[in-house]
């Protein structure tokens, strides 16, 4: 990202005043940056951890309406967000892509219709008539893994996939090159007051490698965009809390042993509620799980037994040929939803709208979903300048235009535009450093062996698992979070790591460490 500086170039810039500091470099936070940035109005945005570390990187790899927002009245949640989508489609081309989803229903009319009508709202609601219903010939043909009980048909429709983690990745280092400052690691200790009590820094500490001590950086206006961690810094202003932290999780599984061609929604056979079989990357995941999230935030969140078991549940009666076991999972992995507490008693009936509040000069925005964040951005910005006293310049738009595509005999055109949509109009510089061996695909994955030595060069890496499960995604996707690739890894990147073998060897320890108690098939079984 920052690819000119050193970090103790870019931590020097910080000691500035600054019309703004955003707190949180998720989707959320990504998007006030870009929004802030090309609003004209000088920015920092600071990560306690990696960018995207949180929610953002270990989402439901889907920009949607919420069809399963309806069932619980939330209209105006998922009419913004289906118009929202049908935009993002647009607008990052490549990084959102159209993806079908197969809903079947069983012989009852009412259920038919009832889907039917659910379906029709939906696509109205985008202004568009895509969806369709499929009898059983025509799922045989199709998905023939597809075989609840009673099924009878299907209605297919349309949302979008999307890498969620290269989404906020690809958000921070356009607004970077647009004169945007950014930094990972960079772990609030505390939010700081003027004379009247209004919030007007904050006191940063350096959690790098390099470990630059901390810093006391003034700014006239601060938000916090932390997702589950809002509370966080909400307490050190005597706020109570308004953030009910839900867990959803997620099982990685290889695409022939659950070959889908499009998404599949189904409703859990033991209470009902909306699950996903989706395509994405090579693999297929499954889930989301919905549940209140008790341990500590300061604990990455993982899959517990108790949810693999109830995702294989639901696997089993929807796909029930399909002859997936526990030792079919290649990875899992959970993320925590920032839900605005509602009184709400079951999880999943909780609102998904979003908050912004302003509280002695701190913008707290919180809630809400990925889809939507450019209207989080804009009504968080709303809230804050007042404090400046300025107008945001009009956005041209929130990602660059791709690149045309280049004839390239390396790739073909389709993988071209793969990695336009991730890489923007960075593309061209993965290409310059890349040779014909490393522009090739890992495994059965969608990645390209080029990504690592790119990512390694210009993605803010501080560690090595910054690298496997965020700015690529092969710790994910492969087995043992790649551990049987790791030495083709080291070959790749060591020229653009500074570390030494030893430092090889502790970063490998620590990802290993990472990786089994929040990544990989049975967390549960690392922690006890």
């Amino acid at each position: 990202m920052n690819q000119n500086h050193s970090r103790e170039q870019l931590w020097a810039q910080l000691n500035q005043e600054w019309d703004l500091i955003i707190i949180g470099g998720g989707i959320t936070g990504a998007g006030i940056f870009r929004r802030a940035v090309s609003g004209g109005l000088k920015t920092l945005l600071l990560e306690a951890a990696d960018f995207s570390s949180g929610t953002s990187s270990k989402s439901s790899k889907l920009v949607h309406g919420g069809f399963r927002y309806l069932r619980n009245g939330q209209y105006d949640v998922t009419f913004e967000s289906v118009r929202q989508r049908e935009k993002l489609l647009k607008q990052a081309r490549n990084l959102v892509t159209p993806l079908g989803f197969v809903f079947p229903h069983n012989a009852s009319t009412r259920q038919k219709r009832m889907y039917r009508a659910g379906i029709i709202i939906y696509d109205l609601m985008a202004l568009k008539w895509k969806h369709r219903h499929l009898n059983l010939t025509q799922l045989r043909e199709t998905m023939p893994v597809l075989k609840p009980k009673g099924m009878a048909g299907a209605y297919l429709y349309y949302d979008a996939l999307l890498d969620d983690s290269r989404m906020v990745l690809r958000l921070i280092q356009e607004t970077i090159e647009d004169g945007g400052l950014a930094l990972n690691y960079a772990r609030i200790e505390s939010l700081l007051k003027d004379t009247t009590g209004h919030v007007r820094g904050v006191a940063v500490e350096d959690r790098s490698r390099s470990n630059l001590g901390t810093q006391e950086l003034k700014a006239r206006a601060v938000i916090n965009a932390t997702g589950p961690w809002t509370d966080k810094l909400r307490e050190q202003l005597g706020r109570q809390s308004r953030v009910r932290p839900l867990r959803g999780s997620h099982l990685v599984f290889s695409f022939d042993d659950l070959p889908i061609p499009h998404a599949v929604t189904l409703m859990h056979p033991q209470d009902k509620r909306a699950m996903f079989a989706i395509p994405w990357e090579g693999r297929t995941i499954f889930g989301t799980t919905d549940l209140d999230h008790q341990v500590p935030l300061d604990q990455e969140p993982y899959c517990t037994d108790q949810e693999v078991a109830y995702m294989l549940e639901a696997i089993h009666s929807i796909f029930p040929d399909s002859k997936i076991t526990e030792s079919s999972v290649i990875s899992s992995f959970a993320g925590l939803r920032p839900i605005v507490r509602g009184d709400a008693n079951n999880p999943s009936a909780e609102s998904r709208a979003h908050l912004v509040l302003e509280e002695d000069g701190l913008v707290t925005v919180t809630g809400g979903k990925l889809t939507i964040f450019e209207i989080m951005a804009e009504d968080t910005l709303k809230a804050v300048l007042p404090q400046l006293g300025k107008e945001l310049k009009p956005i041209r738009y929130w990602f660059k235009p791709n690149p045309a595509f280049l004839s390239d005999n390396r790739l073909s055109q389709q993988s071209f535009h793969y990695l336009a949509g991730r890489y923007g109009q960075a593309l061209p510089d993965l290409l310059t450093m890349s040779d014909p061996q490393s522009l090739q695909q890992v495994d059965d994955l969608y990645l390209y062996w080029a990504e690592l030595p790119y990512n390694a060069r210009h993605g803010m890496v501080e560690h090595l698992d910054d690298l496997l499960l965020r700015c690529t995604r092969l710790g994910m996707l492969l087995p043992q979070g790649g551990m049987g690739v790791m030495n083709k890894v080291k070959q790749l990147t060591k020229s653009e790591l500074p570390w030494t073998e030893e430092e090889w060897q502790l970063e490998i320890a620590r990802y290993q460490d990472i990786y089994q108690k929040a990544y990989s098939p049975n967390p549960e079984s690392h922690l006890k």
